[in-house]
């Protein structure tokens, strides 16, 4: 088998890619919905696969991984090996979660991810009503996450919450840093405790922090809701749209309290991870196969954390259905470190009738049952995707 064509086409505002075979079977992959530039990234690899074999994963990714780098390159790298792993299940007829060692288990546990929703505010009483809704939701959520302090629009709701420049405009990924106020580290706490006196011990509260800590308030923040069992802090020092890790510093917040703390969405690579899980320096790891370098990369990432006692919780809110496809077979073959990955919806509502093979409901008591059928599982139906394709881009299902 051999690959004939690479096309991508911005559906919605999520780049796919198709891989197209010489047998006539094409392989899927996605991009973040943050990513809809992402389109030349990806054809910029197209010489480099074309010709090759699709069922020899690994022997295509050496040659094109190293070209791979932090955002947005190793978002294209991460949309290419997930289109790889399904034509290769496909080509054989098998899920994908086989050729990754077999499933472990039969369900996958998901949090609410993209499921939240802005708030009016950012008040105690705001995030008690937003908690409530969380749980309330027909997914029936096991574990929620929030967003809150750097994560949020509290750093400028809050007056003098921080001692720090706020960010003018709503460019993502703005990095506001500095030390909080009492009233801005009070106010935190308060609406930590607003929120888990609706979940109780019900639902597991995750928190999305930032980035933006700096150190010594994240050992205050992290020793002040140690009562409250949270399930992790994420992202307090660096994440998101920040090209490096921070690993001792990680290192000091972890070795300073119970509370786990997690961090990686944004890192590319297992080599990237090293620092964070050889030093110890977080609880719990979340890279996002969308960016880390896709499934098996995730699943190294994974099995190497268990070897040293680090949880994994892989990110994924922007990552459409196939991804949540992908997410749901690599999610199936890991260790028993694995706590929940964040689940991604699709971007607009009508990607659920352009997407064959999901079950309805999707989430049940927040778990996914995981499903057996080739490649991911799931099709995007080309006749009614159709609609949805830029001028430019008609020829994508050709």
């Amino acid at each position: 088998m051999k690959i004939i064509d690479v096309k991508c086409a911005v559906i919605g505002r999520n780049p796919i890619v198709r891989l197209v075979s010489d047998v006539g079977i094409s392989g899927y992959g996605q991009v973040e919905s943050y990513k809809p530039y992402l389109k030349p990234h990806i054809l910029y690899f197209r010489d480099a696969l074309l010709g090759e074999d699709p069922t020899n994963v690994e022997r295509v990714m050496l040659k094109i991984r190293p070209r791979g780098a932090f955002k947005p390159w190793g978002a294209a790298i991460s949309a290419i090996e997930m289109a790889l792993w399904d034509l290769a299940g496909k080509a054989a007829g098998v899920p994908v979660h086989k050729l990754l060692g077999g499933k472990v288990r039969d369900r996958v546990r998901v949090y609410n991810g993209a499921l939240r929703v802005p708030m009016e505010g950012h008040t105690p009483e705001h995030y008690a009503a937003e908690a409530k809704r969380m749980m309330d939701l027909p997914e029936g959520f096991t574990i929620v996450k929030q967003g809150i302090a750097f994560h949020s629009p509290m750093k400028r709701e809050v007056p003098d919450y921080f001692l720090g420049e706020p960010a003018t405009g709503n460019f993502h990924g703005w990095a506001e840093r500095g030390l909080l106020t009492e009233r801005g580290m009070n106010h935190t706490i308060e609406c930590v405790a607003a929120m888990k006196d609706v979940l109780g011990d019900k639902v597991g509260l995750a928190l999305d922090c930032g980035p933006g800590w700096m150190v010594p308030d994240a050992i205050r923040f992290a020793r002040a809701v140690e009562k409250y069992n949270l399930m992790w802090l994420e992202d307090m020092l660096t994440g998101d749209y920040i090209p490096y890790v921070n690993a001792d510093c990680y290192r000091e917040v972890t070795r300073a309290t119970t509370t786990p703390i997690h961090t990686g969405e944004q890192i590319y690579l297992r080599q990237n991870f090293k620092d964070l899980i050889e030093k110890k320096a977080v609880r719990v790891v979340g890279p996002d196969p969308c960016d880390v370098g896709g499934i098996a990369e995730l699943k190294w990432i994974a099995e190497y954390a268990d070897l040293h006692g680090i949880m994994m919780a892989p990110h994924g809110t922007g990552n459409g259905l196939l991804g949540l496809a992908a997410l749901v077979q690599v999610c199936a073959t890991l260790p028993a470190n694995f706590i929940a990955f964040e689940y991604p919806n699709g971007k607009p509502d009508w990607w659920y009738d352009i997407v064959d093979g999901l079950p309805s409901p999707i989430v049940k008591d927040g778990f996914i049952e995981v499903w057996d059928r080739p490649g991911m599982g799931v099709e995007i139906n080309p006749e009614r995707a159709a609609r949805y394709l830029a001028a430019e881009d008609r020829d994508f299902f050709a």
